[in-house]
């Protein structure tokens, strides 16, 4: 029997997600609990950091640095924007004290969730399509026949493809926020 697609295709997503802010909660707890609150200020630092790091993945994809598997810049992009996500999370707390800080998360939970919609919707389409697409083949059906049966399926997923195209202007507005968030603390801060 088929996997229904709910599991299959939504919840790895809800999973991941659910996850990073599970974790930047307990993180958070622990961290109150044991009175070592200052630890989130650091966590700021190093989540960013991390997150930047994870950055490398698109200069080298657009050919801006040439050193570096794409396969392994990817998957740092992927787990270190994750665990850098987690830790802003815990820098940012549960405070009500400014605005800034508070676009700049609601940003960064967006620019997640786009990611990992990316990540885990395209790579099932395409999947998806290629399994397809064996299969009709395996039935018997020519290459052409094929790819006229899987036209609109191909165009579906290379649509999809162009996720990137919100994903970067979030992504954006994001590091914008976070630039001014930054900038305000260096101006503000006592």
């Amino acid at each position: 029997m088929k996997e229904p697609l709910v599991f299959k295709y939504v919840l790895p997503f809800i999973q991941w997600y659910a996850l990073m802010i599970l974790f930047a909660l307990g993180i958070d707890y622990l961290l109150h609990h044991f009175n070592l609150v200052f630890i989130g200020i650091y966590l700021g630092y190093s989540g960013t950091t991390l997150i930047l790091g994870s950055l490398l993945y698109s200069l080298r994809k657009r050919k801006i640095i040439q050193s570096g598997s794409p396969k392994k810049l990817l998957q740092l992009h992927e787990y270190g924007s994750w665990v850098g996500a987690v830790m802003v999370l815990v820098h940012a707390g549960i405070h009500f004290n400014a605005l800034l800080p508070w676009l700049a998360i609601l940003m960064l939970l967006i620019t997640v969730a786009s990611g990992l919609i990316g990540k885990y919707l395209l790579k099932k389409a395409n999947e998806t399509l290629k399994l397809r697409r064996s299969e009709l083949i395996q039935s018997g059906l020519s290459v052409e026949e094929t790819d006229k049966e899987l036209f609109l399926d191909s165009i579906t997923v290379d649509l999809m493809k162009k996720w990137r195209i919100v994903h970067m202007p979030i992504t954006l507005l994001l590091a914008f926020l976070v630039l001014m968030h930054i900038i305000s603390v260096l101006m503000f801060s006592k």
